[in-house]
Formats: structure tokens, sequence, C-alpha cells
């Protein structure tokens, strides 16, 4: 093979070059070796893949060449990617950014990381992350910051920071991130990559938990796949997604087609105002800009509706949730009773039901990722005391968290997809959320935007 033809499948999507593989057109190894040339060579000052399993990989990779010439096909068979830090990879280590979790290693790998692995992906290495993934930035004590390929100077999002810039970057076509409080959604906005926050306990969360531990499921958090594609997030959804243990005996996975397949279909509502959090008036026009191509080409486009839920009401019980969810055995944390976070799950539910009823009339509501595109980094150690300039007004740094709440509250699937840039060239990106368990709608949505619009556009000098 040539190297200008590992440089172009080194570009290229997940789902080309499984197509490419299944014709003999480029070797898994192949492959493999471009993408590890392509971090080796990028990742410097990027620092996106802070743990690196290259000797592993081309292990992999070979077994990978060899099930493909006996005439095996499976979803991701040869495919290079990485996967956020956080999730167990046998033999690897997982510190979620804690440096007295520094030197732990994985004793197996966790339940979506092994399904990546049966489906043929070749995992690369692991992507950085905040302290227990707990900040929109990826600094940590164990591996430092990582940068965001648009602008060094300005964060790449997080918690899923370091894969979104690997991907933007051109070092893997796909990742595995998590979400609770727009940890797949920010990363992606932040670096103009799509990525799908699915919906709540569609992909097991077994084998992504701080070391050592093996419990419940956190409450609200997710995973899901971050691409440089719409279809590509359907590639990597498909093979992580499903019940397993106990819930595999008697569930089986059965998701609804997508709503419509012509964004003349589409019933659209555009949310761009919150009681609790500011917006950027880029991001804003954005939307609304959007709004209107939609409409020219058919879709039916609200701007605003009554069937909204109560959005100052709904964050409150969505941090209620949250804090309980995170502060779970941290030092000084204040827990609330039993009946006390039953009553917020009471108001959950009510909640739930409430957007049911919204998309009984909607197919997909699109709204703001995060209050600004990817800002300076900002160091300050008391995150309580962050503030972000928003329209020549400072905001608190978290109120952005009542933008993720909106799909994250009533375990709604949202796919974060770029829709252009600003006036300084940084990506813009939105959240597509959609109806539960209908993921599929809204990465059908995002595909047929990107397909009309344009989506990725690789970053200067990626």
């Amino acid at each position: 093979m040539s190297d200008t033809l590992t440089e172009d499948f080194a570009d290229a999507s997940a789902t080309t070059l499984v197509e490419a593989l299944a014709r003999g057109r480029v070797t898994a190894l192949e492959l493999a070796e471009a993408a590890i040339a392509r971090i080796e060579a990028r990742d410097g000052p990027l620092n996106a893949v802070v743990v690196r399993n290259f000797d592993q990989a081309r292990a992999a990779a070979r077994a990978a060449d060899a099930a493909l010439a006996r005439g095996e096909r499976r979803p991701l068979l040869g495919v290079p990617m990485t996967v956020k830090e956080s999730n167990w990879v046998e033999g690897q280590p997982t510190t979620w950014g804690m440096d007295f979790w520094k030197g732990w290693r994985a004793p197996k790998d966790g339940v979506a990381v092994s399904r990546l692995k049966a489906a043929g992906a070749v995992i690369l290495g692991q992507t950085n992350v905040p302290p227990m993934l707990a900040d929109l930035q990826s600094d940590n004590p164990v591996y430092g910051r990582t940068n965001n390929p648009w602008d060094l100077s300005r964060t790449c999002g997080g918690s899923s920071g370091g894969a979104a810039a690997a991907v933007a970057a051109g070092m893997v076509p796909l990742e595995a991130g998590s979400d609770i409080g727009g940890s797949i959604r920010i990363p992606s906005a932040f670096c103009g990559v799509f990525g799908h926050k699915a919906t709540y306990g569609l992909i097991p969360l077994a084998g992504h938990t701080p070391p050592g531990i093996e419990g419940v499921d956190t409450p609200l958090a997710v995973m899901g796949p971050i691409a440089r594609t719409a279809a590509d997030l359907t590639l990597g959804f498909d093979v992580m997604a499903g019940p397993v243990g106990m819930e595999a005996v008697g569930w089986r996975l059965d998701l609804p087609k997508a709503r419509h397949d012509r964004l003349a279909d589409f019933h659209v509502l555009i949310l761009d105002q919150h009681p609790r959090a500011a917006l950027d008036d880029e991001i804003r026009q954005a939307l609304h800009d959007l709004g209107d191509r939609l409409e020219a080409d058919g879709a039916k486009v609200a701007r605003g509706s009554e069937l909204i839920p109560d959005l100052d009401a709904m964050h409150r019980t969505y941090m209620g949730v949250l804090n309980t969810a995170i502060t779970r055995g941290a030092p000084n944390a204040a827990p609330i009773s039993a009946h006390e976070y039953m009553a917020l799950l009471d108001a959950q539910l009510a909640f739930r039901k409430q957007w049911a009823e919204l998309f009984e009339t909607f197919d997909v509501v699109l709204a703001p990722a995060h209050m600004t595109t990817a800002f300076a980094h900002e160091p300050n150690p008391d995150m309580r005391a962050r503030r972000l300039t928003i329209n020549g007004r400072e905001e608190v740094y978290f109120d952005t968290l009542a933008w993720s709440g909106l799909a994250t509250l009533p375990l709604l699937p949202a796919t974060a997809a770029p829709i252009g840039q600003s006036r300084g060239g940084l990506p813009i990106g939105i959240q597509i959320i959609g109806p539960y368990l209908e993921d599929r709608t809204t990465i059908a949505f995002a595909g047929l935007i990107e397909q009309a619009y344009g989506g990725f556009r690789a970053p200067p000098g990626y």
C-alpha cells in the first residue's frame, strides 16, 4: 500500500474503514500503524491520548487481519480507536484523573470496551479526563491538561475532552465517552465533532467506574460514541448498547427506527432560553439560522411552546439528583435522606411525563450544548469562583449544567452536532434532544443536517 493511500484512510470514517477492510483495500495493521503515527506526530501539543497501548494494538490488528482473511465480518473488525480513560481496559491504567489511583490497572475490560473488542475494534489507548470526571475541562495531576486542536489556548471540554480532541485532530475515527453533565455533548461541541449521549440504561456502565469499584450504575450517567460523522455514531452505539448479565436473560434491545428520513418531515422545536443559564448571542443566532434553513427545506419549526416543562423547577430537581450521585463517598458530603431522594425521583418522573407529552407534538428539540464556544483554559482551583464572560457579562461557570440537564434529568437521548463556526473561527455545536429510547431519531437528524448543510471540518493544521 502507498503512503498516500494510507494517509487517505487515516482521515476516513469508521464506516468507510469497515468497508475498505472487508474489501481488502487496506489491512488492520496498516490502519493501526497509520493511527499510531498520527498520535505520535500530532498529540504532543494536545495531550489527548494519555495511555498508549500500541504493542497490544498491533497484536489485535494482526488478529483482525487473520480474521478478515478467514472471511469473518464484524461491525468494527480492524478499525483503530481509543476510549475514555475512565473505561476499564484490561491490564491498562485507569485513574479517573486522580493521583492516588495512579498505578492501578484494570483487572478486566468494562462491558462497553469488551463489546468494542468483540466487534473487532483495535484499541490504541485511552484519552484524558478531569479529576473524577467533574469539570468542563480535561486537566488532572496524573496526565496534565488537554488542549483544543482548534486553539491550544482553549479547552477541549470535559469530561470526555481527550476523546473529542483525538477525534477532531484526526488521530482516531471513533471514541467511547460518557456523560452525566454534558461530558460528551460539550467536548463534541467545543471540538466540532459529533457525539451521542445515549438514553439512560441502554449502554451498560459496568467497568466505567472508579478503580476497584463495582457497584450499582450511577444515576443519570450514560455512555456513548464520539465520531466525525453521524453514521459512525450509529456504528459505535449499536456495538455498545444492549442489556447485560441478569437483564440479558429476558430483555432484548429493539429500538424504534428514526421517525423520519427527510428533513422536510420533521417537526422541530428550538429552545434558546433558560432561566438558569445564559447563552452566547452567536450560538443563539446559529440556532435560529439553522431553523431558517430547516424551514426553507420544508421542516416545521417552532421557536417556543407551552409544552416546555418548568425549566427552573426541572433544574433544581436535576441538581438534587446529580449532587447526590456525584458526591457519594466524597469527603464532607452532606447526603440527603432516602425519603428526600425518593421525592426527587417522583419529580423526575413527572418531568419525564411532560417531555413525553412534548414529543407527541415535536420530533426533536434543538438546544445549546454549552453557553459558549470553547473558552480559554480556566486554571482557578476553586471551581465555584470561576466565571465565563457571555455577551459582556460574567456568568457562573457551572450554570451551563442547566443546558446539559435538559436531556439528562428525563433520561433522554441527545446528539451533539456541529452547525457552523463563530466569528473567531471556533466550532459551534448544538444538542439534538429526542424522545425516550428514540436514539435513532436524534442521530438520524444529525446525519440529515450533516448531509444538507455540512458537518465536521478539520481544525487548521490537522
